[in-house]
């Protein structure tokens, strides 16, 4: 039986069938969630009986088989799974919380083609357990090696996968992550990422407040459908539709994500229509310059060509960020990850 990925009232109904005390859920997603470094349930507080319970269920965090590290300190983990599949996380570092950014799949099925995890396919969903083990396996780490360990990492589902393609997993790594019994991240500390997927926004209010990213990168539909495919089942106007009626809380944007590459949609045209497109929507727009993979069909350009899309947006009243390149010479980067 899995232990890690149980929702709370999930453990205290697996007690309850082993006629163990339901009592005793809240000590144990203590110690399963909320430090790093779980080291076994050897506890004074816990009888043999709910010990032998514990010990033959699944807890451990998943196995770190490979680890680079870039030269700007961004952490890329490959995190081995119990069928003997494999999944990317990545840490990245900021001046006063690192960030970890989950995968939510092994591979993706939407197939956009500024990314590398496309070029993979899907082979499956991951489970809560899965999920969650990312965040806590890579925390086990940083805690001892990271000046900025100590603090629980802000998160980004932006690694491998189309999260709201695995709603149900998602929704329910969420909610143990939230949980205030366990790890008690707050919902503003995430961000969940999506290319698009419609069935998925129409259900984003049940994810309980947490932020939202839409990959945008262009607004011409065609430029849109040739990066994203899944653009041509549901077109931008579609997909805003269904986020402008999304509640959001105070002091909380959208996050318009724009992948810009050389000669594609980065000119003066393309800043006015993204500026027309979100002028009246509450926004962020986060500027990614094109991180190349192998055999990626475009370039990234140069710095003074981003600022200066950025300065047009600014221009046009756009509040616009551009995201640093981090970890790109370990394939770390935003669009490179790939098992």
């Amino acid at each position: 039986m899995d232990g890690l990925g149980l929702s709370f009232e999930e453990l205290e109904q697996k007690l309850k069938e082993k006629s163990l005390s339901p009592k005793f859920a809240e000590l144990i997603f203590k110690k399963a969630y909320r430090r790093p470094h779980f080291s076994g349930w050897s506890d004074g507080r816990f009888s043999p009986k709910l010990i032998n319970f514990l010990e033959s269920s699944q807890w451990n965090r998943p196995k770190i088989l490979k680890l680079l590290e870039a030269e700007d300190q961004t952490i890329k983990f490959l995190f081995g799974l119990s069928d003997g599949r494999s999944v990317e996380s990545v840490l990245i570092p900021f001046y006063r919380k690192d960030t970890l950014c989950l995968s939510s799949q092994v591979g993706c099925a939407m197939g956009c083609r500024f990314c590398h995890t496309g070029t993979q396919g899907l082979t499956r969903q991951l489970d809560p357990a899965e999920i969650v083990g990312q965040y806590l396996a890579a925390w086990d780490w940083a805690y001892d090696k990271r000046k900025n360990g100590i603090k629980a990492p802000n998160i980004v589902f932006m690694g491998q996968g189309e999260p709201l393609h695995n709603f149900k997993n998602l929704k329910a790594a969420i909610s143990l992550m939230t949980d205030k019994r366990g790890l008690d991240l707050a919902p503003r500390m995430m961000t969940v990422s999506t290319a698009g997927y419609l069935p998925g926004l129409e259900r984003f209010s049940e994810l309980g407040g947490v932020n939202l990213a839409l990959s945008l990168h262009a607004v011409d539909e065609d430029k849109r459908s040739e990066l994203i495919p899944l653009s041509r089942k549901w077109p931008l106007k579609v997909l805003l539709e269904q986020i402008d009626r999304l509640p959001l809380g105070r002091r909380q944007v959208i996050v318009y994500e724009v992948m810009l590459a050389d000669g594609f949609n980065d000119t003066a045209k393309d800043a006015k229509l993204l500026a027309e497109l979100l002028k009246n929507r509450p926004h962020m727009v986060n500027l990614i310059p094109f991180n190349p993979y192998p055999g990626s069909p475009w370039k990234r350009p140069n710095l003074p060509k981003i600022k200066g899309f950025k300065q047009m947006l600014v221009e046009f009243g756009i509040r616009t960020t551009i995201r640093s390149t981090k970890g790109d010479e370990v394939m770390a980067a935003c669009g490179q990850l790939k098992t």
